[in-house]
């Protein structure tokens, strides 16, 4: 009876010691690790340079019928692959950019498989299903362990403190308040991306990509503990018209989970990308690891630059009608924007009659038509905006009718969710505007996800605590610290529609809000050189024609600056204090700098041009007093030695460099 006892005893513990597998992969460099474990639970880590950043964190999948994909989970097949290419990114920070990446696939039984991917910067991994049976996902656990209660710089959801639940709904826009894993606010949920401090001078941040027909993913920290944990708003159940001017449809009622799964597929990457403050700020991972694109003839795709009416609040002087929600204004908008180049011209909110959620409803003050054609004739497009419901309730109808009139896109607004359902209509708007040639910027959204990779015809998302903000924020929101920290954080996820170009600006001490003439805080120069610093492949100029027409220096330069670029390089900078960035279109660089309400010298690096004829907009000496204080200077440089730039606090500067006809560029 003992013998009988013991061996199945013996059996067992071997069985699980054979059953436990680790699988080591690098990054093509060497520098970057992660140990793969698949056992009683399925975990990997993150190495960089034999430090352990993140300790073995358990990921898996809980199924609705009861299966958990991640635990005890029985290898088939373990598929090893080296990848280096080029990819195309016609209209993004670089026209080309590398992918290069090694990658282990662990085939499961079940039919279920993850896949990691070590990039130089950074750690991916994404579960996959061969399953054509229906099923529901419960839940799905990401849990990051870190070795030290490190400091992060994260996004909280804005409202609804203590009530997760409420949180579900929110419009992605914060600043980053800085603090460390253990102090972390219990009742208030992350969205994506998010910095964690794990070393000297070395970064996680944590953002997804390739998100589609899923819950978008927050983090959460319950228990002051050394991790964050990944939780997803669960699949409506009931929802009612309703929200700002009935444009949204409320969650009134939420299923146990979280997503409806009807065919083969893939879920969203899950990344990891590690670094410096500068190298994660030049990450391209979220494009990378996002789907390719779906058009085979973007041809029609056009970015550019937006004449906005909304937030100068359609003021204009000096004219003989009353400016408005009205065929003259925009009119005069068009005439404003052919006659400085300018691509386009947006009719944001006000257009559609008001709280009847329906696009085929016009004002009568607007006549459409008439609008599109005098774009037509002066070379300006006309964008519409759309508020969420109104477009899905009808999207084909939507799109076919204002494209055959010669709209070029759409500014769909307030969807202010990321369950199942809404990144499904984002995929789905995605792909109806581009059976119609249509152009989206969505606004009122989440973080961008590869969706802009999949589907170029959407150029721009908001999910960013952008300039609109001025309009009614006290002046205890830092948008100049926070300025300063969006380049290493949410434009890692990609574009961003901030909206700036503001003539109105203020020093700290004069700044405050104003609805009906809003202006900025920091420097007039800070404002030009935002054209540089952030993506935005349609980039507004979110000020009063009358107000550009008053500084022609700036609106000119402003009118010149690409919003795609050839080539993307962070010159420079500390996440929160700085930031320089160099770009390339053609064989013209574009550099722009700015810093956090701290004065600072700038060495500006160009040794990787040839000499070069430069124009520098600068911070004026009185720009610390009066922060519309700006001087221009056109120069030739020699780029085998630093240039010095003075910024003022909470300024600018903003360069463009044209090589000389002898020297060209240098071969980096």
């Amino acid at each position: 009876m003992k013998k009988l006892l013991i061996l199945p005893f013996l059996f067992a513990c071997t069985f699980a010691v054979q059953a436990q597998k680790s699988y080591t992969l690098t990054s093509p460099n060497g520098h970057l690790a992660t140990v793969i474990t698949a056992g009683e639970t399925l975990t990997y880590d993150i190495v960089r340079d034999g430090k352990t950043l993140m300790m073995p964190s358990p990921i898996s999948l809980i199924l609705s019928d009861g299966r958990k994909w991640g635990p005890a989970a029985h290898i088939q097949k373990a598929l090893r692959a080296t990848v280096d290419e080029t990819v195309s990114a016609p209209f993004y920070r670089a026209s080309k950019i590398r992918d290069r990446y090694n990658a282990l696939t662990l085939r499961m039984r079940g039919g279920w498989s993850v896949e990691f991917r070590v990039y130089d910067d950074g750690v991916a991994y994404r579960f996959a299903t061969t399953s054509k049976e229906p099923f529901e996902i419960m839940n799905e656990q990401a849990e990051y362990r870190f070795p030290a209660d490190c400091a992060v710089t994260v996004p909280y959801v804005r409202d609804h403190a203590g009530n997760i639940d409420l949180q579900w709904r929110n419009s992605f826009e914060n600043t980053y308040p800085e603090t460390t894993l253990s102090r972390l606010d219990a009742g208030r949920l992350i969205f994506l991306p998010a910095i964690v401090h794990v070393a000297d001078g070395v970064n996680i941040c944590f953002t997804e990509t390739d998100l589609n027909d899923y819950p978008g993913m927050y983090l959460w920290n319950g228990d002051g503990g050394q991790h964050l944990t990944a939780r997803f708003a669960p699949y409506p159940k009931r929802m009612e018209q309703g929200g700002y001017n009935n444009l949204q449809m409320i969650v009134e009622e939420r299923e146990p989970f979280i997503a409806r799964i009807d065919k083969a597929r893939s879920f969203p990457w899950r990344v990891a990308i590690v670094g410096t403050d500068t190298q994660i700020a030049a990450s391209d991972l979220s494009f990378l690891l996002a789907a390719p694109s779906k058009l085979a003839d973007t041809s029609w795709i056009k970015p550019g630059k937006v004449a906005w009416d909304w937030w100068n609040a359609w003021n204009i002087s000096g004219v003989d009608f009353r400016t408005g929600i009205n065929t003259e204004t925009y009119k005069y908008y068009i005439d404003f924007a052919a006659s400085k180049g300018i691509e386009y011209v947006i009719l944001d909110e006000g257009w559609a009659v008001n709280l009847q959620a329906d696009l085929m409803q016009v004002i009568p003050e607007i006549d459409l038509p008439q609008i599109v054609d005098y774009g037509k004739a002066k070379g300006v497009g006309i964008i519409l905006w759309a508020g969420y419901w109104a477009f899905a309730r009808d999207m084909e109808t939507v799109c076919k009718h204002y494209s055959e009139m010669g709209v070029k896109g759409f500014k769909v607004d307030f969807m202010d969710r990321d369950d199942q359902q809404m990144t499904d209509f984002n995929y789905r708007a995605a792909e109806m505007a581009a059976k119609y040639k249509l152009i989206l910027d969505l606004h009122g959204t989440h973080k961008p996800a590869g969706l802009n990779r999949t589907w170029p015809n959407v150029l721009n998302f908001e999910g960013v605590h952008g300039l609109e903000q001025m309009k009614w924020s006290p002046a205890t929101v830092d948008q100049v610290k926070y300025d300063v920290q969006i380049p290493f954080i949410r434009q890692v996820a990609g574009p961003m529609d901030y909206t700036q170009g503001a003539m109105r600006n203020a020093s700290k001490q004069n700044y405050y809000p104003c609805d009906s003439e809003p202006m900025s805080q920091g420097t007039r120069c800070r404002q030009l050189a935002l054209y540089v610093v952030l993506d935005s492949p349609l980039n507004m100029l979110c000020d009063s024609p009358t107000n550009y027409m008053r500084e022609p220096e700036c609106t000119d330069f402003i009118a010149s600056i690409p919003t795609v670029w050839d080539e993307t390089l962070i010159l420079g900078g500390r996440m929160g204090e700085y930031i320089v960035t160099a770009r390339r279109s053609g064989d013209i660089w574009y550099v722009g700098g700015i810093t956090d309400w701290t004065a600072r010298e700038v060495d500006v690096d160009l040794s990787f041009l040839g000499d070069c004829e430069a124009m520098l907009f600068s911070d004026g000496v009185n720009a610390d007093r009066k922060a519309s204080d700006y001087k221009r200077e056109t120069f030739r440089i020699d780029t085998s030695k630093s240039l010095t730039v003075h910024l003022a606090p909470g300024g600018g500067f903003a360069m463009k460099l044209k090589p000389e006809k002898t020297g060209g560029m240098k071969k980096r």
